[in-house]
């Protein structure tokens, strides 16, 4: 017993030692890693994609031969400034709860006339393919910069939504028995050089979502939430849900009912 006393005081004297040092390091790394975000963020690829966007938006497509700019993201025909702040909402003439990807797709078929297999079959970018469900949600994005979140779920439909959300944050499941919670609900949690947020908090869950949509570094590429949520599933090792899915629209609104109040800053920059 004394002897494996002497050890476990000898490792924690040495744990000790090294506890500085890594501490030190862990510090440095996480400064250098938000200077080379801050350089980034002076002329954020994103921007590109921005005016893309608002190409397609005004531009007459489709079957139909009609542009996107009658579509009612939730403040009315048209109105993109705050509107993506408030979203997943609830939608009368859908009677669904949806996020501002769904939405998009529901206007592409109905102004435009395109099928949905049509206007979702590149909903995220592949090298040397664009997406121009990407782009349209990067330009609708930037036009609630400055505005704060607002996804209170006072509705009956959004607060099931919220409820479902949550529990699928806190469910644990897929062969590694995981949960969004063990990861992102408690503070000081990283991967590697990645800290991870505490997304049960307003602070954490703001800090993650008002920087959506956000040009990835390591992926070169402009990421929407969904698809940063569903890779988030696939890393998990849970079953992947398909684009679209309800589960994905429920986690939004369970993730900015917790950061409303935050205001937005898209596109951001990520690693």
């Amino acid at each position: 017993m004394i002897q494996g006393l002497i050890k476990t005081l000898a490792g924690a004297a040495v744990a000790g030692l090294f506890a500085g040092p890594l501490l030190a390091q862990d510090s440095k790394v996480s400064d250098e890693i938000a200077k080379y975000r801050e350089a980034l963020a002076d002329g954020n690829p994103a921007d590109l994609l921005e005016v893309k966007g608002e190409g397609l938006w005004s531009e007459k497509r489709g079957p139909k031969n009609a542009s996107l700019e009658q579509c009612d993201m939730g403040l009315g025909p048209g109105k993109l400034e705050g509107a993506y702040a408030q979203l997943p909402k609830y939608f009368k003439d859908t009677n669904k709860v949806m996020d501002v990807e769904s939405r998009l797709v529901h206007c592409m078929v109905t102004l435009q006339g395109f099928k949905p297999e049509e206007v979702t079959r590149n909903w995220y970018s592949k090298p040397g393919t664009e997406s121009d469900i990407e782009a349209l949600v990067t330009f609708i994005g930037a036009k609630s910069n400055g505005v704060k979140i607002s996804v209170t779920a006072t509705h009956p439909e959004e607060a099931k939504m919220a409820r479902m959300g949550e529990y699928i944050f806190y469910r644990r499941s897929g062969p590694q028995d995981f949960s969004c919670s063990i990861c992102h609900g408690q503070e000081g949690k990283r991967i590697r050089l990645q800290e991870l947020g505490n997304l049960t908090t307003k602070d954490g869950a703001g800090f993650a979502m008002k920087t959506w949509p956000s040009y990835r570094v390591s992926q070169g590429a402009v990421w929407t939430m969904q698809r940063r949520l569903i890779d988030c599933m696939r890393q998990a090792r849970w079953p992947e849900p398909n684009y679209l899915a309800d589960s994905i629209i429920a986690l939004e609104t369970y993730l900015q009912k917790t950061a409303t109040g935050t205001v937005m800053e898209t596109p951001g920059i990520k690693r």
